[in-house]
């Protein structure tokens, strides 16, 4: 189980605009900030996709707490 001020604190980086939710535009961006992902948009719409739990094609915190804890 992962921390969930952690998971907090990773998912606001994240959310660059801080609105609440992390689109693709953002996961993709923050993917490429780590180095070794080059992630395009479309495959990032694809893994939000698999973890978007109600379908509003955005993760909430949430839905990214709860693929931490599969």
């Amino acid at each position: 189980m992962a921390d969930i001020e952690e998971a907090r604190k990773q998912f606001q980086r994240i959310d660059a605009d801080g609105d609440g939710f992390i689109t693709a535009a953002e996961f993709a961006h923050a993917l490429a900030q780590g180095g070794d992902w080059n992630v395009t948009e479309s495959v990032a719409e694809a893994i939000i996709k698999q973890r978007d739990l109600n379908g509003d094609k955005v993760l909430s915190f949430d839905e990214f707490w709860a693929h931490l804890n599969k």
